[in-house]
């Protein structure tokens, strides 16, 4: 049974509860008022496209995704940066429904993927990224430019 959707502007209170808990996993500072802000900021002038997992009503996970480009490919990519499923809810098959989600996004838009980054010691989705047809893609090193101003 399919419990996701795409998020709208009605979803970002339960929504900005969810992003929370998924920065909050990710060692930053509980800041509710600006998640809500940074996500009606996606949502409004559509920078991306965000997907919810519901039960009974409620808002249990989501996935998040941006667009790029590949100019070699000429055609869109998907980042999926975000996927997050709340605790008590993890186990039942949200997060695969959310990466199908994801899946059917690249279909429909006519892009060329999805590309996704997780550390090494995410053991969880390194399980989980490979099950949903995911492939380790190490032929090429990743670098990251920081800005120190931020």
């Amino acid at each position: 049974m399919k419990n996701t959707r795409k998020a709208n502007t009605s979803d970002i209170q339960q929504l900005s509860e969810l992003f929370d808990q998924y920065r909050v996993f990710y060692h930053k500072e509980s800041d509710i008022p600006s998640a809500e802000n940074f996500l009606k900021e996606r949502i409004e002038n559509k920078e991306s496209e965000i997907f919810v997992a519901e039960d009974e009503g409620k808002l249990v996970g989501f996935v998040q995704l941006y667009p790029l480009f590949s100019s070699t490919r000429m055609k869109r990519y998907w980042i999926l940066n975000d996927l997050y499923v709340n605790d008590s809810y993890r186990g039942k098959g949200y997060s695969k429904e959310l990466i199908e989600e994801a899946k059917e996004l690249c279909k429909s838009s006519n892009a060329s993927g999805v590309l996704l980054e997780t550390g090494k010691s995410n053991d969880v989705g390194n399980r989980l990224y490979p099950a949903c047809g995911f492939e380790l893609y190490d032929s090429v090193n990743f670098y990251e430019w920081s800005n120190p101003e931020q």
